[in-house]
């Protein structure tokens, strides 16, 4: 599956229907974006029950500045509409596919209660 381009447009819709989304945010000047593009697109091959998607941050400043990206590439894990990763730099293919395992195996229950606790602590 290849990747899908994000928009402040289609967001909610792909990241709302979709179970597990990875996204990358980029820029086309960042270097280690450019690094960081092919493993993410080889991934995108080889984990195809999961949705990959890209954020070009000089198109969507709007998009980039609601999640506070900072630093480019970043990659960010949404699972059930909660976001249970995300760090910037470019990540070699072995970490991503570290990465990936992990939040595959997250217990989602355990997500959202304790994303409820902490909710619930900032009252």
């Amino acid at each position: 599956m290849s990747t899908v381009e994000l928009t402040k447009d289609n967001f909610d819709e792909i990241v709302s229907g979709n179970g597990f989304v990875l996204i990358d945010f980029w820029a086309s000047w960042c270097g280690p974006c450019r690094q960081f593009a092919p493993v993410f697109e080889a991934a995108s091959e080889r984990h195809q029950d999961l949705v990959f998607a890209k954020v070009d941050t000089e198109a969507q400043q709007e998009l980039a500045a609601a999640f506070e990206i900072r630093s480019i590439p970043t990659l960010m894990i949404v699972r059930d509409n909660v976001a249970v990763f995300a760090q910037p730099g470019a990540l070699p293919e072995a970490a991503l596919e570290d990465v990936i395992g992990q939040a595959r195996k997250l217990d989602m229950d355990e997500v959202r209660k304790s994303v409820a606790a902490a909710a619930a602590e900032q009252k």
